[in-house]
């Protein structure tokens, strides 16, 4: 619906625009004339003038509205488009000199007062040239007019190409995240129930609330940074519980309880879920620190672990989690992100920082 009113305005703009353009070209001259004639003399001379302005107005819109479309950009043929031109062209001047004999019967005074006659000879063919190259400009001007239009068409389609498509693929990556968050955690749980069922079903009660979020909230575009940081919270706190006391977690989510500040919902989660899956031991040991804040709209996630290999027996993911994280960055925010990843010089501990900034307005 948007678009077809965004094609209305973009038409009546268009349209305005001609109207000025070519009201300019015809009414300028009644401004420019010598201090010594009469009213009556420059308004005979406008009347004479008008023919080169409306032959002008003839063969740029006859090659913009017809042979433009249909032999250059349609059929491309380029031997059609110049004779059609070159007929117009020949119209038009007779249509001129047609204008003058009228003018000199209609209005006599115009010839001894203001000596604009054709004349003969030299003085004729002259004129004639300075015609054709006004006309041979007003098609050129119509061609440049209409391929900047037809190209101002197809990238306007390309651009909603590439944003349907965009949309359509975050979409994708939106859903492939549910069922592999839920894997994941899932996972976790079934690893619970084997030494711990109490904490089992504690955290089958902390993944419904998660859920929720999950299946709420990642409908959206973009949800309050104060909800997904109560998401993230919970999500923490679920992994504690399957984790023993050897393993050091600091979560420093530093945002306001109320900051309405938009962020794409779950963008973070999978560095915390690699976060968990890399960062403890197989004998139950390692080190997770968690920062989050926002500056003045800059909103930045740092987090760092103790780096341990992937056992064989381990099913918590098949690392598609990053590269959903790194392809939503770039279709979401576009320019204005930097993400800093990677093990450290000693190869102990893994770091992930993405720093989003403010939409400029």
């Amino acid at each position: 619906m948007s678009n077809g009113l965004d094609t209305k305005k973009t038409g009546y703009r268009y349209l305005v625009l001609h109207l000025l353009c070519w009201a300019v070209v015809i009414i300028a001259p009644l401004f420019f004339h010598s201090s010594e004639d009469t009213w009556a003399m420059a308004w005979n001379r406008f009347v004479r003038g008008l023919a080169g302005p409306l032959a002008c107005m003839f063969i740029f819109y006859l090659n913009y509205v017809w042979v433009v479309p249909r032999f250059m950009i349609k059929k491309r043929d380029w031997k059609s488009f110049l004779l059609v031109n070159l007929l117009a062209l020949v119209l038009c001047l007779l249509f001129i000199d047609v204008w003058h004999m009228m003018c000199q019967q209609w209005l006599p005074d115009l010839a001894r007062k203001v000596p604009n006659s054709p004349g003969k000879g030299p003085l004729r063919m002259a004129r004639y040239f300075y015609l054709v190259v006004w006309l041979v400009l007003c098609v050129a001007l119509a061609v440049a007019v209409r391929m900047y239009r037809r190209w101002q068409h197809i990238e306007e389609a390309r651009k909603e190409a590439e944003a349907a498509r965009a949309e359509a693929e975050l979409s994708n990556l939106r859903n492939q995240l549910n069922p592999h968050f839920l894997l994941n955690t899932l996972n976790n749980i079934y690893a619970l129930i084997a030494f711990d069922q109490e904490k089992a079903q504690t955290a089958v009660g902390e993944l419904s609330k998660l859920l929720r979020h999950v299946l709420y909230e990642n409908q959206q575009d973009f949800v309050p940074l104060c909800k997904e940081v109560d998401f993230m919270r919970n999500y923490i706190e679920l992994m504690k519980i399957r984790v023993t006391d050897n393993v050091k977690i600091a979560a420093n989510l530093n945002v306001a309880p109320n900051d309405s500040t938009p962020v794409a919902p779950l963008i973070f989660i999978s560095l915390i879920e690699n976060a968990f899956k890399h960062g403890i031991s197989p004998q139950g040991s390692g080190e997770i620190k968690i920062d989050l804040n926002q500056v003045n709209g800059d909103i930045t996630c740092e987090i760092t672990n103790t780096c341990y290999p992937k056992r064989e027996n381990d099913k918590s993911g098949s690392g598609i989690g990053l590269e959903q994280v790194g392809r939503r960055l770039e279709l979401i925010y576009p320019d204005r992100y930097t993400w800093e990843k990677g093990k450290t010089e000693d190869g102990k501990q893994y770091y992930s920082k993405i720093i989003i900034k403010k939409e400029e307005s």
